[in-house]
């Protein structure tokens, strides 16, 4: 389970067939193996790790044909930059909202305006999972927790801020650029209980 807010941006080392290696920040002797680390929003498994200098490592993990198919993760390159995330602990900070790292789709970004002192971002979505996005709602957008602002359709628009652009790998998207999209948990499950019914509570 994750929050949605960046820890470190990371580097793709190597990819080969399904499998990433990972540069960042953490120490590797934190990183369990089998540990979760979202990766651009997409919770994926630790199985090796190795202390690269004093402050930094490289981590590898294993990507499912299922994965590449529906993320950006079929696009990565060596030298790519992406957010990451550690698996939220006990006692951490509930800061953004409740992110499982289940990647929906990807959502594109089709405008992007400075307002004030903020960035406004447009973004289409796939069809299928515009029900889910809602103005005031949250959404996870290459693993970071953000508020809606504007929908019309297919069509939604976020705000992100000087911190956020500075922090996370936001600050290299543009028009164009897509993303790994997790709609809220908490819409999935409402929706789906009233298809089947059930009175929201």
């Amino acid at each position: 389970m994750f929050t949605g807010i960046i820890t470190d941006i990371g580097t793709i080392t190597a990819c080969k067939a399904g499998r990433f290696t990972i540069g960042c920040h953490y120490e590797a002797q934190t990183i369990d193996l089998g540990a979760s680390i979202a990766c651009d929003g997409c919770c994926l498994t630790v199985i090796e790790t190795k202390q690269t200098s004093q402050s930094a490592c490289e981590f590898t993990v294993d990507v499912s044909q299922e994965t590449l198919n529906v993320t950006t993760l079929s696009t990565w390159q060596p030298g790519q930059k992406i957010n990451l995330e550690r698996a939220l602990k006990m006692g951490d900070e509930f800061g953004g909202h409740i992110v499982s790292g289940h990647v929906d789709g990807c959502a594109t970004i089709t405008q992007k305006e400075p307002i004030e002192n903020s960035t406004r971002y447009e973004l289409k979505c796939p069809t299928d999972l515009k029900v889910f996005i809602a103005p005031k709602g949250s959404v996870t957008l290459g693993g970071v927790s953000l508020t809606v602002n504007q929908v019309k359709d297919d069509h939604f628009s976020v705000m992100i801020i000087p911190h956020t652009l500075s922090q996370t790998c936001w600050q290299f998207a543009g028009i164009g650029s897509k993303l790994n999209l997790e709609v809220d948990l908490l819409a999935r499950y409402a929706l789906r209980a009233s298809q089947c019914g059930a009175s929201p509570l």
